[in-house]
């Protein structure tokens, strides 16, 4: 029943969609009325032996593609796992061993290292160094929290900036890791 106003269409008949292609490319944008006579499709051609298979050998090839990217990239990840745990394993073993090379330098610093001992621990240090093991803080460098620990720290007038003066036990790092920062007494510049 029509509200007071409007006017009557209980006659005209509603709109109803045909389909879900009523806004194909070069159609109108007007919705199709029931009744609609929709155009008749084309049958599509049916696609040859030769481009059936080109298109089989397309889809392989971009598979193949795909694994050996996987691959080769799997490749990568085991051969970089295997170096990174290289390095930790002979991380590990160097820092074990800096004891022993705390106790060869006192040794030294005393005198009692000499004759075949003197040459197992050439031997020894030189091996260590032939795994990268390198040792660092020497009297005179650049006070580096990164790398040293100060012990004391004392104010004078012959520096002018943080420096390492005396260098009571070297640090250690083998590549880019530290094993152990070197333990230094500090001079300063004097307050200002």
């Amino acid at each position: 029943m029509p509200r007071p106003g409007e006017p009557d269409r209980s006659c005209e008949r509603p709109l109803v969609i045909v389909g879900s292609d009523w806004r194909q490319p070069g159609g109108t944008l007007e919705p199709r009325r029931h009744g609609d006579i929709e155009p008749a499709r084309q049958p599509a051609e049916a696609p040859s032996e030769a481009d059936v298979l080109r298109t089989r050998l397309r889809e392989r090839t971009a598979d193949l593609q795909r694994l050996r990217s996987e691959y080769d990239n799997y490749r990568k990840r085991v051969r970089r796992d295997r170096r990174a745990v290289g390095e930790v394993a002979v991380a590990n073993v160097l820092t074990g061993l800096l004891p022993v090379l705390d106790a060869l330098d006192e040794a030294r610093a005393h005198g009692v290292v000499t004759g075949g001992f003197r040459h197992v621990a050439d031997l020894l240090e030189t091996e260590l160094t032939a795994l990268g093991l390198e040792a660092f803080g020497t009297p005179g460098d650049p006070f580096d929290p990164a790398l040293h620990e100060a012990v004391s720290c004392v104010r004078a007038g012959h520096v002018d900036r943080p420096t390492c003066t005396t260098i009571l036990r070297p640090g250690y790092r083998v590549g880019d890791q530290m094993l152990r920062p070197a333990l230094a007494e500090v001079t300063e510049p004097p307050a200002d």
